[in-house]
C-alpha cells in the first residue's frame, strides 16, 4: 500500500528574505526576478520541502540499504532539493553545478559531520550517514545564504513535498502508521494513518 498526500499552507506566507548575489554574476543571472531564500516555498496554497516520514507502526527491520544516490545540487548558489531525504548507509551526493567555490559544511548531532570545499563546477562528493537523524543541516561557508536539510532515516517509508506539495510514500505492508511533517520553520504536524488490503491511505 501507500500513503499519499498533499501539503498545503493556508493563509498568507511569509516572504522570503531577498538575497544579494550581486558579487556571484552567474548565480545572479540565474533569477531574473531577483534571488530569495526559499525557507518557505508555497505556490497556489501548496507548500514544497516538508519531509514526510512513518514514525511508528512498521515491523521490525532492519530495511536493505537502497543501491541509488540521493543527490543535492548546488545551482545557482542555492542547494536543489533543499530539503532530502536518506537512509543509513545510502551515500549522498553533493553536486557543484556552479562554475565557483562552493563549501559543504555538515552539522548534525548524532552522525559525524563534514566540511567539503568544491572549487570548480562538475565537482562531487560522496557522504553517508550512519544513524538516523532528522534533521542534518548543510550550509555553504562561502554563501551565509545557502542552507538545506538531511532527513536520515533507518527505513525506505519517506518522502519530500514537491513543488505542488504532493508526497507519496509506497511499498507499506497494511497497518496503521504514525506519519510526521517536517518544515524548517513550521515545526511538525502528525496524524494516524491506516492501510488496508493495499489501498492507498
Amino acid at each position: 500500500g501507500s500513503i499519499s498526500g498533499m501539503v498545503m499552507f493556508t493563509g498568507t506566507p511569509p516572504a522570503n528574505e531577498a538575497v544579494d548575489m550581486s558579487e556571484e554574476q552567474a548565480c545572479d543571472a540565474k533569477w531574473p526576478d531577483g534571488p530569495t531564500n526559499p525557507v518557505v516555498s508555497v505556490s497556489d496554497g501548496h507548500l514544497a520541502n516538508v519531509f514526510v516520514r512513518v514514525t511508528a507502526g512498521l515491523p521490525d527491520g532492519p530495511y536493505p540499504t537502497p543501491t541509488g544516490d540521493a543527490v543535492i545540487d548546488q545551482v545557482g548558489c542555492l542547494y536543489t532539493p533543499r530539503v532530502v531525504g536518506v537512509m543509513t548507509g545510502q551515500t549522498l551526493e553533493i553536486r557543484n553545478s556552479d562554475p565557483l567555490l562552493h563549501n559543504v559544511k555538515a552539522t548534525p548531532t548524532a552522525n559525524r559531520g563534514f566540511n567539503r570545499s568544491q572549487p570548480r563546477e562538475g565537482m562531487t562528493s560522496r557522504e553517508t550517514f550512519s544513524a538516523a537523524e532528522i534533521m542534518v543541516p548543510l550550509e555553504c561557508s562561502v554563501h551565509g545564504w545557502m542552507n538545506a536539510y538531511v532527513g536520515v532515516v533507518d527505513h525506505p517509508y519517506f518522502a519530500t513535498s514537491g513543488a505542488n506539495g504532493s508526497f507519496s510514500i509506497t511499498g507499506l505492508p497494511d497497518g496503521t502508521y504514525t506519519v510526521e511533517a517536517w518544515h524548517e520553520t513550521l515545526g511538525t504536524e502528525t496524524a494516524e494513518v491506516t492501510v488496508a488490503d493495499g489501498a492507498a491511505g
